[in-house]
């Protein structure tokens, strides 16, 4: 039958969708936030670890700064007492300034001294009186203190200078010698490499970017490896100074009082956080990564929830559209059967007005026509009795297929021009239990309806297969349970079924054509069939792109009861 939209009843179909995503918003905002309080505590765990490891640095720098200030300083003081040793000899008379004996006795001394590489004496304007070898002395104004402002018996540095036989860096450390009746006073110089001021760092040093530097008081460096921005980031005069840090680097320096040096010993920040910023970048991708299945989980979790809602819905449609056609299956039956009664009283005494009237009179032809009608109403009632599941039925054990070819053979003799059969029975030896009575009628009229679904024309298709479902499922007017079915696939390429119509199709007298062209039972009667049965149907359809029929019935694996039993 063609079917075009009524005015919709009202029902759980045409109420408004269950409201699956009432809840999305207190889930995003419980994952942002869970989210967000691992951030900050990963955070807080991370600039923990950041503070522990420059601190860890600075207190390394600054044991190896003291310790390396340690060994400069011992290292000067004997220097310092080899000079003052020297400096008591020449008091004495001891010691010659010139000539021969004097240079001999300076290069005995110099051996002698650990760190002392040359040793010279020089008079007050700084000319050489006598030297352990031939290089040039420094000139006196390098020192530091100047010599005017230079204590009795305190000793001064000088600024680096080359050595010209080595072309090494080279410091002297100088103290005063006095004066006697036979000669002038002067100066003891003792040459030392600047190297040998950084002692052990290169063997303690923390990293290889680790920077190291010995400097006078004034700021000019004496000894150590490049600072690069360091030597101008401190402040000498200040005392000590442990794990101070800039906004790129960590020094650490302590001083030598005595001979008015700074130890300054440093590390490049980045070089120190490098290990702590790996860490920082794999903690910062670890979350990122947990964000991104965290709302991929979210997503198909709320899938999930939108799913089960929308299939609780569904189930809600189902039991209340079930509920209204077992109350219209209940006042059908009881309604069909009381009408029965009726209907066989009219035929009875019809049959007997039949018999006492003149043959080809016209009381004769009007109780025919009588009689006619009333059997027209008695297959209203068996139809009605269908739907309704009343009435006694013969239940067997049958094949569904031969049903099928034999709907299919009645319906080819009257196809319209334009109308194409499609077949795929795929389920030769499929059986069944119930009434094949019933299972025939049910197949007729679901072909006839999609036929009258298309009166221009078109394809009708039939497949027949064996369906295994294992879990249960709602359908669009059923609700399918596990099991082994028969699964009968009916579609048309009519004019489709509107959503309004579709909630009331299996409805008893629920017809969109007119008196004369349907009584609203064909697909009422289609659903009693298959609800007798125990099966489930499924209908999927849009206006204009024609209805696909599913039905599912509970397949059987008895035998054939007999040889012929289809109807």
């Amino acid at each position: 039958m063609a079917l075009t939209p009524l005015d919709p009843l009202d029902s759980p179909a045409t109420s408004p969708p269950y409201p699956a995503t009432h809840k999305a918003w207190p889930r995003w905002l419980t994952v942002i936030g869970l989210w967000l309080a691992l951030t900050s505590a990963a955070a807080v765990t991370l600039w923990h670890l950041r503070s522990d490891a420059l601190d860890g640095q600075a207190r390394e720098l600054s044991l190896l700064s003291l310790a390396l200030t340690d060994e400069v300083d011992r290292g000067l003081q004997g220097a310092e007492d080899g000079l003052q040793a020297l400096r008591t000899e020449l008091g004495d008379g001891r010691l010659p300034i010139r000539g021969r004996e004097a240079e001999r006795a300076l290069q005995t001394r110099a051996q002698l001294m650990q760190l002392v590489q040359t040793l010279w004496l020089v008079d007050a304007e700084g000319h050489i009186l006598s030297g352990s070898d031939t290089t040039p002395a420094p000139d006196l104004a390098t020192l530091l203190p100047l010599p005017p402002a230079l204590a009795e018996g305190a000793t001064a540095l000088s600024r680096p200078f080359t050595d010209p036989l080595t072309q090494l860096s080279v410091i002297a450390l100088a103290t005063r010698f006095a004066a006697t009746p036979d000669r002038a006073g002067g100066w003891i110089l003792a040459a030392i490499p600047a190297k040998l001021l950084l002692g052990a760092f290169a063997a303690a040093a923390p990293a290889a970017d680790a920077r190291m530097a010995v400097l006078r008081s004034d700021g000019v460096r004496l000894a150590g490896t490049d600072l690069g921005p360091h030597s101008a980031l401190r402040r000498f005069g200040q005392g000590d100074s442990n794990g101070d840090s800039d906004s790129d680097s960590i020094v650490s320096q302590h001083s030598v009082p005595r001979y008015g040096l700074q130890v300054v010993v440093s590390r490049g920040l980045g070089a120190v956080l490098t290990g702590w910023r790996g860490a920082a970048g794999l903690t910062a991708g670890a979350f990122v990564l947990l964000l991104l299945i965290t709302l991929v989980s979210l997503h198909f979790v709320q899938r999930a929830g939108r799913r089960r809602a929308e299939a609780q819905h569904a189930l809600q449609v189902q039991r209340s559209r079930a509920s209204r056609l077992e109350a219209l299956g209940t006042l059908a039956g009881g309604v069909a059967h009381d009408f029965n009664n009726v209907l066989a009283a009219i035929l009875g005494f019809g049959e007997m007005a039949q018999d006492a009237a003149s043959a080809g009179s016209d009381q004769a032809r009007q109780i025919d026509r009588v009689l006619q009608a009333a059997l027209r109403g008695q297959a209203l009632i068996q139809r009605i009795l269908a739907f309704s599941s009343g009435g006694a039925r013969q239940s067997s054990v049958f094949e569904l297929q031969p049903i099928i070819e034999e709907v299919l053979a009645l319906l080819s003799a009257t196809l319209r021009p334009g109308v194409v059969l499609e077949l795929a029975l795929e389920a030769p030896a499929a059986r069944l239990r119930g009434d094949a009575t019933q299972a025939f009628e049910a197949v007729m009229n679901l072909c006839t309806n999609a036929l009258q679904a298309m009166p221009r024309g078109g394809m009708l298709s039939l497949q027949l297969t064996r369906e295994t479902v294992a879990a249960a499922r709602v359908l669009s007017h059923s609700r399918l349970a596990a099991g082994h079915y028969l699964m009968l696939t009916v579609a048309d390429q009519g004019v489709g079924i509107t959503p309004a119509v579709l909630e009331h199709l299996f409805e008893p007298f629920f017809t969109t054509r007119s008196a004369e062209s349907g009584t609203g039972l064909g697909l009422a009667v289609v659903h009693g069939v298959v609800s007798e049965f125990g099966g489930a149907i499924d209908v999927q359809s849009q206006p204009g792109q024609g209805a696909c029929f599913t039905l599912y019935w509970p397949e059987s694996v008895a035998a054939v009861a007999a040889p012929d039993t289809q109807g």
